[in-house]
Parts: structure tokens; C-alpha cells; sequence
């Protein structure tokens, strides 16, 4: 009896013909190895990862399972039509399901509404036997006992040299344009800490450096000094994703230090005060707001990607100079000049909504838009002004003398391996501002048509 065979696809943003993909977005696809792990030993995987290969769709197979974001839905749309217009059926998740899962239902014969950890062996199951539900809705949050990533399937594809790890998922703040508190109602769950290290352990001679991959790392705050103290004795580097309220914290900066990381991405999002009281993150304005908790980590040396979001209705064409001066003063190793990006479910979707500013219903299906286009109307100016303001500031930030200016910082050199890499990671991010702009979402040279779920 031959076993039972399923295919995970990890699908691009979208393709331009002729160009190659964007490096930067090319990471591990965590999870595809997370269904991989989950997926009951006496069934075959494959993956196939469209960012970096050409998926066969001709390979015969009983069961295809895509995670789809906002940016991938469309060419996830097309990946599921090329393999149920050959009878393959196709199940998909991840939070654009969550998001919407009715439309994701359109493309789908099952859909995965919540996190899989729960729900995916029964649902292989009911595919073996031919009777998959539309819809598989876990009951509440599932422990993340059960993460157990297989990384076999990566076996042979040219990632960035990062190790991807997830210790918790979720977050407990609150900001109004953020997919991540929109599914999980501001909670985080975590995995227990002797499997987080086991894993480490696992990956320490392949990775020189970690990415946790969690939303907020610091959601958390006890949970997560109780996982750096057991870290530490592992002497890894690690970058991981950490809101700036966290840096008021001696005992959590030098347990930072101690248990090898590097730097950590913060959302600044804005230098206006009403900006940050209108997306419910007035925490970045506390116990002296983001001088002091940049300060505080520069005394320790932790390098800081710092991100920044314009759009919000006090944002106006004057908004950007101030930011990429704040950024180069505090020779940030990296950082993000974004526009705002309503994700569909979010209470900053909806309030654009009810006031009539969506210039798409569904922008990441239009095919209209393009990668870097506004798809709502700003106040303080226009959506072009936005877009392009948004790319000068990156310009200007990524410029070379900037970056050398940079580079020369007491904290950014302060390390021989992130040293190292400062360069090649900026000349990456400089080169990746032009050919991010106007990148279709889905594939330009896809010429078939859609085929709905029955």
C-alpha cells in the first residue's frame, strides 16, 4: 500500500519575469517545517518553497498545504488553481485565514482557522480517508508542547544563513494595525523552555546566529528572564522582536547581554505622541519614552533595528526628515521607514473602512496594487506623497556615507561577527528599496484563471 502523500508549499509575494526574488525575504519557512513536524510519520512530505525553486506541479501527490499571508494570498490563490485544476485538493491556513477565512474558503477544499497544533492530524486523517471538512477551528489556544519543527525538508534551499526558532506566539499589546493581536486577542502562549534549547542545541553547529521569531519576546516579561537565565549557558547570538517598554529594565537588559543577544527589533512607529495614542501604543511613551529606553540599551550594547510606520492622521510630508535624524543619531544597525498597511480584520481596516478611506476593498488582490502603493487615502497628504516619502526616507537612511557613519559606532562594531556582516546587510537593504517598489503581488507571467472551491 503506497502511503499517503502530501506537498507544503511556501508561496512567494509575487514574480516579476526575469528578476530575481528579493533576498532579504528569503528566510526559512518555519511553518512548513512546524506541519512537517506535526505530520504523522507514516506520511510522505515533500516542500517545495516558490521563492527559491519551481514547484512541479505534475508531481503526483494526494494531499497540497499552503500558509498564507496577506502579501502571498494572490499567488497562493494561483499555486492552489495550478493543483486543483489537476484534482489535487488543497488545504490552506495561516493568518490570512484567520483573517479571512471566507475568501480563503473560495480557493480551498479545507481551510485552517486558528494555529494547526490541534487540528492537523485529524485533518490529514479525514484527507486519507476522503472526508475533509471545510473548515478546521480549533477550540481556544493549543499548547505549543507539540512544536516540534521538521527541518529536513530544508534540506538543499539556499536560505539566509539564520536559524529560525519560535519560543512564544502572540503578543499582549494592543496596537490597532496589527494582524498578530487581531487573531491571537492580545495573548501569548510559549513553548516549554527544555524543548526551545533542545532545539538550539540541535541547530548551534549549523547556525551562527538565531532569530526568534516571536511576535513580542517580551510579552512576557518573567517568562522571558526565565528562558534567557536558561540560554545563556548556550553562548548562541540571537536577534529576536521586543517592544521598547522592556528597556526600562536592568535585570531584563543584563539577562539580554548574558544570554548572547545582539540586537533586537523595535516598533517605534512614530516621534508624535498622538500618533502612538491613536494605534493604542501609548507604552512607547513611557518612563521617558524612546530616548530613554534607547539609551538604556545602548549602554549594554544591544544593536537596534528600529521600525517606523507613516500614514496615521497627523503624519504629514514634514514627518520623515525628523525620523531619519532620529534613526542616523541613534546609529540604528538597520531600520524601516514603512507606510501604515491596513490587514483586513484589523481595527485599523475597519476604521478606514467606516470612514470610506480604502482606495481597494481588497488590495492584495487588486491587480491594481503593487508592493509600496497606499491602498487608503492619508489625511495629511496624498497617497503618492506617501509612497514616495517613504522611499526617500529609505534612500537617505541607506545612503552610503550614512551607512558608514553607522558602521563606525561604538555598538555596531562592538562585535567582530555583527561588524562583519553591518556592510553586506545594508548594501542588501539599500539595494532592496528600488526593487521592492511596485513588486506585483502574485505572478506576472501566471496567465491561467482561477478555479473556485466547489
Amino acid at each position: 500500500m503506497k502511503p499517503f502523500r502530501i506537498t507544503l508549499v511556501h508561496p512567494c509575494v509575487g514574480r516579476r519575469p526575469g528578476q530575481r526574488y528579493i533576498r532579504t525575504w528569503q528566510m526559512e519557512s518555519l511553518p512548513a517545517a512546524t506541519l512537517a513536524g506535526l505530520t504523522p510519520p507514516d506520511v510522505q512530505v515533500r516542500f517545495y518553497d516558490d521563492r527559491l525553486e519551481r514547484i512541479p506541479f505534475d508531481e503526483p501527490t494526494d494531499l497540497v498545504g499552503i500558509s498564507v499571508e496577506t502579501y502571498t494570498a494572490k499567488r497562493a490563490y494561483q499555486i492552489a488553481s495550478d493543483y486543483r485544476r489537476r484534482g489535487v485538493p488543497v488545504v490552506m491556513g495561516g493568518f490570512h485565514a484567520m483573517l479571512c477565512p471566507d475568501e480563503v474558503a473560495d480557493f480551498a477544499e479545507a481551510v485552517v482557522v486558528g494555529e494547526a497544533e490541534s487540528v492537523w492530524a485529524g485533518l490529514v486523517d479525514d484527507a486519507r480517508h476522503g472526508t475533509l471538512k471545510k473548515f478546521y477551528r480549533p477550540a481556544g489556544r493549543p499548547s505549543l508542547e507539540a512544536v516540534q519543527p521538521d527541518r529536513s525538508i530544508f534540506r538543499g534551499k539556499r536560505y539566509l544563513p539564520i536559524g529560525l526558532v519560535e519560543a512564544g506566539r502572540g503578543c499582549h499589546l494592543r496596537c490597532d494595525f496589527c494582524a498578530v493581536q487581531t487573531v491571537f486577542s492580545q495573548t501569548q502562549t510559549r513553548r516549554p523552555i527544555d524543548q526551545i534549547l533542545a532545539e538550539v542545541e540541535s541547530l548551534k553547529k549549523k547556525k551562527r546566529i538565531f532569530f526568534f521569531v516571536d511576535d513580542n519576546i517580551t510579552s512576557n516579561m518573567t517568562q522571558a528572564k526565565e528562558f534567557f537565565r536558561a540560554l545563556a549557558p548556550l553562548g548562541i547570538r540571537w536577534v529576536s522582536q521586543a517592544s521598547i517598554n522592556a528597556a526600562h529594565d536592568e535585570e531584563f537588559l543584563d539577562l539580554l547581554v548574558r544570554s548572547g543577544c545582539q540586537g533586537v527589533l523595535i516598533g517605534l512607529e512614530s516621534l508624535d505622541p498622538e500618533n502612538l495614542a491613536a494605534m493604542d501604543k501609548a507604552v512607547n511613551v513611557v518612563r521617558g519614552g524612546l530616548e530613554a529606553g534607547l539609551a538604556n540599551l545602548r549602554r549594554h550594547g544591544i544593536r537596534v533595528y528600529g521600525t517606523f510606520i507613516f500614514g496615521y492622521d497627523r503624519d504629514t510630508a514634514a514627518s520623515f526628515g525628523p525620523a531619519v535624524d532620529f534613526a542616523q543619531r541613534h546609529r540604528f544597525y538597520i531600520a524601516a521607514f514603512n507606510h501604515l498597511t491596513p490587514f483586513p480584520g484589523t481595527p485599523l481596516y475597519r476604521r478606514l473602512q467606516d470612514e470610506g478611506r480604502l482606495l481597494y476593498e481588497t488590495w492584495w488582490l487588486d491587480d491594481r496594487y503593487s508592493y509600496n502603493r497606499i491602498p487608503f487615502q492619508p489625511k495629511g497628504m496624498t497617497p503618492e506623497e506617501l509612497r514616495r516619502a517613504c522611499l526617500e526616507a529609505r534612500r537617505e537612511f541607506y545612503g552610503l556615507g550614512n551607512i558608514l557613519q553607522r558602521g563606525v559606532d561604538r555598538v555596531n562594531r562592538g562585535n567582530a561577527f555583527m561588524l562583519r556582516n553591518f556592510l553586506p546587510i545594508n548594501l542588501m537593504h539599500r539595494g532592496d528599496v528600488s526593487r521592492r517598489d511596485h513588486y506585483p503581488l502574485g505572478d506576472m507571467a501566471w496567465r491561467n484563471e482561477f478555479v473556485p472551491a466547489g
